[in-house]
């Protein structure tokens, strides 16, 4: 990964075809980027007619790096080393072990406007470029670092309190949601443990996290807990985030004898699990007429397992239109454990929408220009294969992941989410090229989906007596 922030390299000669009035050709553009390039590196490498000296020293240690440098190319882009330099000719720069370790490097972006990041130097760059007010690099290091989340390749835990720490509101946020949509594969990770409390805090209240099911964010939450032992008001407000009445009646059971955080801290959910195992108890029909229901408790979370929706693997998704069908259970409730509901889904490459399909001719008898096929865009539509789909006091939010297999887990790079009233998501691929082979959206040419499926049930209204 490399940023560019001077004109293209490569010595050229492009000669303008215009002529003018007068029948002679235009002026010719000459193009010696490329050698400008070569000779101010080779000015920083021999340090000929440098005007100042930076020593660098890392912290903690003896080790000095020493760079003749020339104050007229580092003050053009830092304001900081402006000021800093002044009229002196040598100056002494404290820096951590990590950034003096990159150094050759900054100064280099300062004096060619490239360089070169990998995934460990991300941070100490952005630490450099934002201590000395680099505000190109700052924004191409902190781009290098969400690309690199999308993909998965970076170590979102650590650049997540980064960000918090240096005030990165953008760059949180894409730490956030590439956590809540990998939760599941960061909670089985070395990651994990690095998590901060209030990290936790942010993740647990989510609706969008993708998880196998609730219990296993109990168990990554007990894990946390075990090696974290935070304060019990910590402890206690983390427990209570979790989802008790998704969690079946036989594994609460078993978490109420087994687990030592409801050892501990039982008291403080005892009231959470009472609800869960009345939930479970009753039809949700009958539930809904003496408890509220509109409560993120009783919000399916995006779950993988077979009970909420189904893995599609699409092959060649740029050809042809595609349907399947798949089964989720009824609702999360102990009473609806036995019902399912059957879907319908078809999914095309290329629909086109009413403003868009082919039109022969107006109202004057005038051909008109067929649409292109290209000119259409993917659709996924979800429906229920009878009306057993529809429940009183409840509907279905579907949700469709885009991404693809990583170490055997399923690593999400988009989430689309569908109105509850709508069988598809408006949004679906929108900025998609299905056509590209190395599309993002694409894992060796092919779409790999995930389909949910999730009940959401409504307080009734009870008439009066």
């Amino acid at each position: 990964w490399a940023f560019f922030y001077l004109p293209q390299a490569g010595a050229s000669l492009r000669r303008a075809q215009k002529a003018d009035v007068g029948g002679e050709s235009a002026g010719t553009s000459i193009n010696h980027s490329q050698m400008l390039l070569q000779r101010l590196q080779e000015l920083l490498r021999q340090g000929n007619a440098s005007d100042v000296v930076l020593r660098v020293q890392a912290a903690g240690t003896d080790e000095v790096r020493v760079f003749h440098a020339h104050r007229l190319l580092l003050g053009l882009h830092s304001e900081q080393f402006r000021e800093l330099l002044g009229n002196q000719s040598e100056v002494v720069l404290q820096e951590s072990r990590d950034c003096a370790a990159v150094f050759d490097k900054f100064i280099r972006y300062l004096y060619c406007g490239e360089l070169t990041v990998l995934l460990a130097q991300a941070i100490p760059l952005h630490q450099l470029a934002t201590k000395y007010r680099v505000a190109s690099l700052q924004r191409g290091v902190a781009d290098y670092m969400r690309a690199h989340l999308a993909g998965g390749a970076g170590p979102a835990v650590g650049w997540y309190h980064y960000a918090v720490s240096t005030g990165d509101e953008a760059l949180r946020q894409s730490c956030l949601q590439f956590l809540a949509w990998n939760l599941s594969a960061v909670a089985g990770s070395a990651e994990w443990g690095a998590v901060s409390p209030e990290l936790l805090a942010q993740l647990l209240p989510r609706s969008d996290l993708v998880l196998q099911d609730e219990l296993e964010l109990f168990q990554a939450l007990e894990a946390w807990l075990g090696r974290a032992r935070p304060p019990p008001v910590v402890a206690e407000r983390a427990l209570r985030a979790i989802r008790y009445p998704m969690i079946p009646p036989a594994q609460l059971f078993q978490l109420q004898a087994r687990s030592a955080a409801l050892a501990r801290h039982g008291p403080a959910v005892a009231d959470l699990l009472l609800q869960a195992y009345q939930f479970h108890a009753a039809s949700p029909l009958h539930y809904a007429k003496f408890f509220d229901v509109n409560g993120s408790a009783f919000l399916p979370r995006n779950y993988l397992a077979p009970a909420w929706g189904a893995p599609w693997v699409i092959n060649n998704p740029a050809r042809d239109d595609r349907s399947t069908s798949f089964q989720t259970q009824l609702g999360p409730s102990g009473h609806d454990s036995g019902r399912r509901v059957t879907w319908n889904v078809l999914f095309s490459p290329r629909w086109l929408p009413v403003s868009l399909r082919p039109v022969y001719a107006d109202a004057a008898g005038t051909a008109l220009p067929l649409a292109r096929p290209e000119d259409g865009r993917p659709r996924l539509v979800v429906t229920p294969a009878s009306s057993g789909g529809d429940a009183a006091g409840v509907s279905f939010q579907k949700t469709v992941l885009v991404g693809a297999r990583h170490h055997g887990r399923l690593l999400v790079r988009h989430a689309y989410s569908f109105h509850q009233s709508s069988e598809e998501a408006g949004d679906f691929l929108a900025h998609a090229d299905l056509q590209r082979r190395n599309s993002e959206y694409l894992v060796e040419n092919a779409l790999h989906l995930h389909l949910i499926v999730k009940p959401v049930y409504h307080t009734l209204i009870r008439t009066p007596k």
